[in-house]
Parts: C-alpha cells; sequence; structure tokens
C-alpha cells in the first residue's frame, strides 16, 4: 500500500456532509481485498477484516468520510450563489477561496467564494466579521437562468474547497484539505494492512461514518451496526502549537498522536486511556496528551450505544482545521497507526473487562 498516495486521495475527494460519495469510492478502492464490505443508506461504510469469526469480542475503528463543506441556498438575481455553510467554520476564512460546486450532472466546477470589495464597505463593515449572508459562490454567471440553464446548478447543489494535497518530504509536511477526518479514513485502512494474516483474539470492524462535521449523525448508527464491545477513533484534531503559548500546547504538529482525556462530549474511559498511554510509552511511540474544553468526535455517541463502549481517541494534530488548507505530519500519522494496531494485537476479552 503506497500511503501517501492514499492520503492524497482520501483528502482530494470531495465529500461534504450528506454528500461522502467520492470519499466512499476512495475507501472502497484501499480497502483489503479480502474484507466483506456493507453500506447503508446513510452512506456509512463498514469494513469487516478477514478472520472474523463472530463469536469474539468486536473492536470498532472509526473515522468520518465527510468535510466541512457548503450547500447552495438560493441564487441572487446577479447570478451569485447564497449558501450556508456545512460543519463549524469561522466565517473570516471563507471569503477569497476556490470552491467546486457540484452540478445537476454531477460535474464539479469552479467557483470562488466572495465578499464586497473593500472599496465599497463602510466603516463599520470594514471593522467587523464579515456574515455569511453577505457572501456569496460566485461561478461567473450574470443571472438566475444561467445558472440553472448553463452552469446547472440546482438549489441544495453541495460545494467544497478546491485544494490539492502536496507533500514536503523535506520537512515532512502535508497541506490539503479535509485531513479532518480522511486522516483517519487512511489510518483504518492502514490499521487493516498493518495486521493482514496476523491472529487476533478480537474482531475487527473498520466504520467510516458520514455527517460528523454536522452533529456525529453518521456514528449513531454504525455504533448500532457493530455493536463493539471497545473502540478506537481516528481523528484530525485541531493542533494548537501556533495558536497557545508553549506551555500549554498538547496537540503539536510532529509530536505525535494525541490522545484526547475528555472534550466536550466525552470522558475518555480512564482505564482504557491510561493502558494506550503505557504501552505508547513502552513501546516507545510518542504521543500527547490533551485536556480539551470543547470540541468532539464520533467518540460521543459511540461511547454511549449499547450498554457503553469504552472508547479512546488517536488524533493526528492539523493546523488550521476547518479551513481551505490544513498542515499536517506524515509521522504523526504512522504513530497514531502503529499505536492503533498494537493495541489490537494485545487486545482480549479480560482486557476489554478490565476498561
Amino acid at each position: 500500500m503506497n500511503e501517501l498516495q492514499m492520503i492524497a486521495d482520501f483528502s482530494n475527494a470531495f465529500g461534504p456532509s450528506g454528500f461522502e460519495d467520492e470519499a466512499v469510492a476512495v475507501a472502497r478502492r484501499y480497502a483489503p481485498k479480502d474484507a466483506k464490505i456493507e453500506e447503508d443508506s446513510l452512506r456509512n461504510l463498514y469494513i469487516h477484516r478477514s478472520g472474523n469469526s463472530g463469536n469474539r469480542p468486536v473492536i470498532q475503528l472509526d473515522a468520518h468520510l465527510d468535510e466541512v463543506g457548503f450547500m447552495i441556498q438560493a441564487v441572487r438575481p446577479n447570478g451569485t450563489l447564497k449558501f450556508i455553510p456545512l460543519g463549524g467554520i469561522v466565517n473570516s476564512n471563507i471569503p477569497a477561496h476556490r470552491v467546486r460546486v457540484k452540478t445537476r450532472s454531477g460535474q464539479w466546477i469552479p467557483g470562488v467564494t466572495a465578499a464586497k470589495p473593500p472599496h465599497f464597505m463602510t466603516d463599520a463593515e470594514r471593522n467587523r466579521m464579515p456574515q455569511v449572508e453577505e457572501m456569496a459562490i460566485d461561478v461567473g454567471a450574470s443571472s438566475p437562468e444561467e445558472v440553472r440553464d448553463s452552469y446547472g446548478i440546482r438549489v441544495a447543489a453541495p460545494a467544497v474547497p478546491d485544494v490539492t494535497f502536496e507533500y514536503d518530504e523535506a520537512h515532512d509536511i502535508m497541506i490539503g484539505k479535509a485531513f479532518d477526518n480522511r486522516l483517519g479514513c487512511a489510518a483504518i485502512e492502514a490499521t487493516l494492512e498493518a495486521l493482514n494474516g496476523e491472529p487476533l483474539e478480537v474482531d475487527v470492524v473498520g466504520a467510516m461514518a458520514s455527517q460528523e462535521e454536522v452533529g456525529t449523525r453518521g456514528a449513531s448508527v454504525t455504533a448500532r451496526h457493530v455493536k463493539p464491545q471497545a473502540a478506537i477513533v481516528f481523528e484530525g484534531c485541531p493542533a494548537d502549537d501556533t495558536v497557545v503559548e508553549s506551555w500549554l500546547s498538547q496537540t503539536a504538529v510532529h509530536k505525535g498522536p494525541m490522545l484526547r482525556h475528555i472534550d466536550a462530549r466525552m470522558i475518555t474511559n480512564p482505564r482504557y486511556q491510561r493502558w494506550a498511554l503505557d504501552l505508547a510509552e513502552e513501546l516507545g511511540i510518542p504521543v500527547q496528551e490533551a485536556v480539551r474544553t470543547g470540541g468532539s468526535t464520533n467518540g460521543a455517541p459511540i461511547h454511549l450505544s449499547g450498554q457503553g463502549v469504552p472508547c479512546i481517541v488517536i488524533g493526528f494534530p492539523v493546523r488550521y482545521i476547518h479551513s481551505h488548507y490544513g498542515i499536517a505530519s506524515l509521522a504523526d500519522f504512522r504513530n497514531g497507526v502503529k499505536l492503533a494496531a498494537e493495541i489490537l494485537r494485545r487486545m482480549n476479552a479480560d482486557r476489554i473487562l478490565s476498561f
């Protein structure tokens, strides 16, 4: 498996919440050839590891397929597109970027996120955060009829950042879009690859969920379908090393994956968390520990499913998450996959009961 090409393919796929089709296609392409693959009506994808017996504890590997994007709400008389965000994005990060808008024929055509030029702004407008309602996506049309008939764009069409993945090998820096959470999707595939053919004491199901960015919706379904006894949640996590003081940084690029103890919707199972952290230390795998005051992951619905499910989050630090461009490290990705594989090699029914 060429993991860098896989990450690039996942990153470059267009797939905002509810429209994850291209990401699903990439996931199917990189799934182990001998795996059993299922899909549901939400476009959640399930990859059942070859060798699962059906009578052992089930470990769910989770990641989400969707990325932050937009949906066309209406067409203005001047031909520009009024939109709403799909997922959380800071308003000031929206204007002056390339996007792709999906047409009724399935093509993704280029456009630009636009706001009023400074020449036409009032003093008050220059000194405040722009509102989404004041912005537009401009594909070059000049009327609603042109948008509909020539461009083939309908109301409710999805739009996504138009960014191509790059890798700076000399500095181990990946730059691209949708690292939240296509890095997690790639990590599921890489973990299954790392364990290919090995005997385990647990069954493993990779579940790639839809619609995480609009409320962890897909994982509510995957958890009910998989019925795991424990879970590893892969996530692209907001790096903090350029936005907080160094002593407070807990999610820095190049310092290993981040394992969070808490976020807004989950207190991580402390016994599972400590075992995973101790294992990383024993094996010399660099990791970071974080206490988060906000944010959440698919761990929120998964850990509350069934009778309660022990979960940990293995997060890949990504700078400038929920914007057009993310910056991440391939080494951090590899160390996250290595830790997940080592956890699965040691997981068994007694271990799960100890959590």
